[in-house]
């Protein structure tokens, strides 16, 4: 009978170990509750900054007119020999870097301000232009991100920069491009670190645990440069100290158990006898 009852409350412990471990490692426990007309997504495409490196390629009918929009690229081989192509022949592409008055200094267009804009923005801009000034009369423009990323760190499977090479990047693709949380990943308090026009840095959380919480941030797209920090669990950050996580394992309070019951079956044998 006493071991029933020793095997009973082990079971309740592990019980309540297990629920208490799955409330915090999955995530939108919300999703059934979720109401998706509450769901507000940010403007998803990513624009361009300064310091943000584009390749912009013009082609056409007349490879020989639209040579003349097309940066060269520039190869220099080991013994220092310097070869040039033309972006449009599919040997290179030379990019552009926007300054810090948000402009690029494009072949024969002249000064070109694009920061603020997306990836289709800058396209049909460049046509336009290009159509307008009656340079090119059929123009195919082809506009590619060069040096976007993102940084990841923390509690990720493989911590580190990637890049960005769609119109829109969300922190659901960023974390899975990354491998996943740990398990020692604290999915209640995701950060995001954003810098704004203004150089200041914003600090987001996000709770991966709620569908609400993810969909609905600032941050659910990404912008380039944005660092994303995955907080330890307490488990993890008490595996720096000796014995850290000695209090916090299932075998440890089972443990307890079995001593506090055989502790007491002793009291309760002695005070029987005593009686005797």
């Amino acid at each position: 009978m006493k071991n029933h009852k020793f095997y009973l409350l082990a079971l309740v412990c592990l019980l309540f170990a297990s629920c208490a471990t799955n409330k915090k490692i999955s995530y939108f426990q919300d999703a059934q509750n979720a109401d998706s007309a509450k769901i507000a997504l940010p403007s998803p495409e990513i624009r361009l900054r300064t310091e943000d490196k584009v390749s912009i390629v013009v082609n056409s009918q007349d490879p020989d007119l639209t040579a003349m929009f097309n940066l060269p690229y520039i190869t220099r081989s080991v013994g220092g020999n310097i070869s040039t192509n033309m972006s449009g022949s599919g040997h290179g592409v030379s990019c552009y870097t926007i300054d810090q008055e948000g402009n690029i200094d494009f072949p024969v267009l002249g000064s070109l301000h694009i920061a603020g804009m997306t990836r289709n923005e800058l396209t049909n801009y460049v046509k336009n232009e290009l159509i307008s000034r009656n340079l090119v009369k059929d123009p195919v423009v082809t506009v590619e991100f060069a040096n976007l990323q993102y940084s990841i760190f923390g509690e990720v499977r493989a911590p580190g920069q990637y890049n960005i090479n769609s119109d829109k990047m969300t922190l659901l693709e960023a974390i899975s491009k990354a491998g996943d949380l740990t398990i020692n990943g604290k999915r209640q308090n995701v950060m995001v670190l954003r810098a704004d026009s203004l150089g200041n840095v914003l600090t987001y959380t996000v709770n991966m645990t709620s569908v609400d919480s993810v969909v609905n941030s600032p941050v659910y797209y990404l912008c380039q440069n944005d660092m994303i920090y995955v907080e330890p669990t307490k488990k993890r950050a008490r595996e720096s100290t000796a014995n850290g996580n000695v209090f916090a394992s299932p075998s440890f309070w089972i443990s307890t158990a079995s001593a506090i019951t055989t502790l007491i079956s002793t009291i309760l044998l002695i005070q029987q006898r005593a009686r005797q």
